[in-house]
């Protein structure tokens, strides 16, 4: 399975690295921001899931959220958003556009593995 993360920040991304890693995920590639997330999902077909931060330079995670859902090679990969954003309205916003999860840092490793698990329809034992 291959991850794409996408942060403004590189200790962000490489949190989220490390934490995917532990958990077993091998394949990840990074953006910086939307623009690079867009590009790596161009550049690479086959990822599997995205994991974006909202608050961005260039392209948003709202903004990029918005344009894979928009396309038809992309509309169902699941999408999950990272970010400092915890109000009521911010969470609705980003489902409504199309995030399969969300989770507000900062955040726990398992909070990660949980929030993985619903997006792909894995149960905890």
């Amino acid at each position: 399975m291959k991850l794409l993360v996408v942060d403004d920040s590189s200790t962000m991304r490489r949190i989220i690295k490390n934490t995917l890693a532990r958990l077993g995920y091998k394949d990840i590639i990074e953006g910086a921001d939307g623009v690079e997330g867009w590009d790596q999902i161009n550049t690479n077909p086959d990822v599997d899931m995205l994991i974006t931060d909202w608050n961005m330079p260039e392209m948003n995670g709202l903004e990029l959220v918005q344009k894979v859902r928009a396309d038809d090679r992309f509309s169902d990969m699941p999408i999950i958003m990272v970010t400092t954003e915890g109000g009521k309205a911010e969470v609705i916003t980003a489902l409504k556009a199309g995030v399969n999860n969300y989770i507000v840092k900062p955040f726990t490793p398992q909070v990660l593995k949980e929030k993985l698990g619903a997006v792909m329809g894995v149960s905890e034992e």
